[in-house]
């Protein structure tokens, strides 16, 4: 592993957003391209936006020495064109550094941010079904996650993080939090509640975890918390289907309009996933094991449950998406996989027009008068007392703790390792103070 590599694995440094891949595994390939997604994937959402208004430097320095790397790849940065100050501060940032660096701007549709999409919007060239950005050579790190690995260069381990908390609290704003802190030190930090009644969303409001404010009391954020977002609970129910009601309301419900297969963005990048025939052989499917072996049924792995389906297209309010979902762990626990770029068709001659805005989306997700509330600009830092921090982080195995409890650690100290030979990242302390080992996690109360 070379220097840039090993500091970033010693750093603990996963993707931001995401599963949390980890970084050290993802770069260590020679790409043709470099693609730094700056575009905020969800409505709602501000932390790449600020990272690249506040850290535009140390991006363009990071993206630099990850492209010297890599072999010095072509190095594009991709936003929305609707990021006048963003756009406006990276290219200060470039002119300033002299950085054979790009700028791709896409337009405000929803999901840009897909990895997918970023590499199509960048280079014309499309990720086969199953299939990941290297497979046409491309490598995707996300604004956030890139600064993260510009400060591990420098010898810092990742232990802030930033996160957007916005919806239904007095101050939105984005905050600089150590990783670990409570999602309640949070609201807490942007004046709690503006509802009684709420809703909190871990991620976007609608790719995002939805629970009740009972089951949050005990979140925690990690590497991969992108934010923190409260709703009313008359606007955004937390209404679960089981698989039988899915089942049934398809079936009394779906008038195979299609529209959730000719918006699926993709679909529309000519993956053969068709939502309106899964839903229709589900309604009427009498057999879930048998119905597991269908073509037709294993193309529900190429969904990318971005809710677009669910949320945006679907006339009848049925559940595409969450079919989906369901069919996918389904379809995992018999080990059934999808052919890598098995029934790829050419990208849809339409795409362009029926791209999903995002404002529109928000609006149909109930979030529209939330849309803009959180400017990029603002960011808080938080300082909790306590912080619990799990020792699964992101993909691959939990991190193994090299403390015990009762001990007493320093901010940016290793507490757990990375098992050897796994994929996995080191976790750090993201505070000083006496820490508490459980099976899931390391507390550390803060010194007094």
């Amino acid at each position: 592993m070379d220097e840039l590599l090993q500091s970033v694995f010693e750093a603990g440094v996963v993707g931001c957003g995401g599963a949390g891949f980890p970084t050290h595994v993802k770069l260590n390939c020679k790409p043709e391209y470099l693609l730094v997604n700056g575009v905020e994937c969800e409505p709602m959402l501000r932390t790449d936006r600020h990272v690249m208004l506040a850290h535009a430097e140390e991006l363009v320095e990071a993206a630099g020495n990850i492209a010297v790397r890599l072999g010095n790849p072509r190095c594009i940065f991709v936003l929305k064109d609707s990021y006048k100050e963003e756009i406006r501060s990276l290219n200060a940032a470039i002119s300033a550094k002299g950085a054979k660096i790009e700028l791709c701007l896409a337009s405000s549709f929803y999901p840009a941010g897909d990895e997918q999409a970023v590499v199509f919007e960048a280079t014309g060239r499309v990720v086969p079904p199953a299939g990941l950005p290297l497979d046409v050579g491309c490598v995707v790190i996300n604004a956030a996650t890139l600064f993260a690995v510009g400060n591990a260069v420098r010898g810092q381990a990742f232990i802030h993080k930033y996160l957007t908390v916005s919806g239904a609290v007095h101050a939105p704003s984005v905050l600089c939090v150590p990783v670990g802190t409570s999602f309640a030190d949070c609201i807490a930090a942007c004046g709690g509640a503006t509802v009684k009644e709420y809703i909190i969303i871990a991620g976007g409001p609608l790719m995002g975890r939805r629970m009740t404010a009972g089951e949050a009391a005990g979140e925690c954020v990690g590497k991969t918390t992108s934010g923190i977002l409260l709703l009313p609970a008359e606007k955004a129910g937390l209404r679960r289907f089981s698989l039988e009601q899915m089942k049934n309301r398809a079936r009394a419900s779906c008038i195979q309009c299609t529209y959730c297969t000719e918006l699926c963005p993709r679909h529309l990048l000519g993956h053969p996933i068709e939502p309106h025939k899964i839903m229709r052989k589900l309604a009427y499917a009498s057999d879930i094991e048998a119905l597991l072996t269908e073509p037709e049924i294993a193309n529900a792995l190429l969904c990318c449950e971005c809710g677009v389906c669910e949320i945006y297209a679907c006339p009848m309010g049925l559940q595409p998406r969450s079919v989906n979902a369901y069919l996918r762990k389904e379809l995992a626990k018999k080990g059934i996989r999808y052919s890598k770029g098995a029934g790829q068709t050419p990208v849809s001659e339409d795409r362009e027009y029926r791209k999903t805005p995002s404002r529109r989306i928000a609006e149909r997700a109930g979030v529209g008068e939330y849309y803009s509330v959180c400017k990029a600009d603002d960011c808080i830092a938080v300082n909790p007392q306590v912080v619990r921090l799990l020792l699964k982080q992101g993909a691959g195995s939990p991190s193994q703790p090299v403390i015990q409890s009762g001990e007493r650690v320093k901010e940016g100290q290793l507490i757990a390792k990375c098992p050897e030979g796994a994929l996995g990242a080191n976790l750090h302390a993201s505070i000083s103070g006496i820490a508490t080992v459980s099976a899931d996690s390391i507390r550390i109360v803060g010194d007094q």
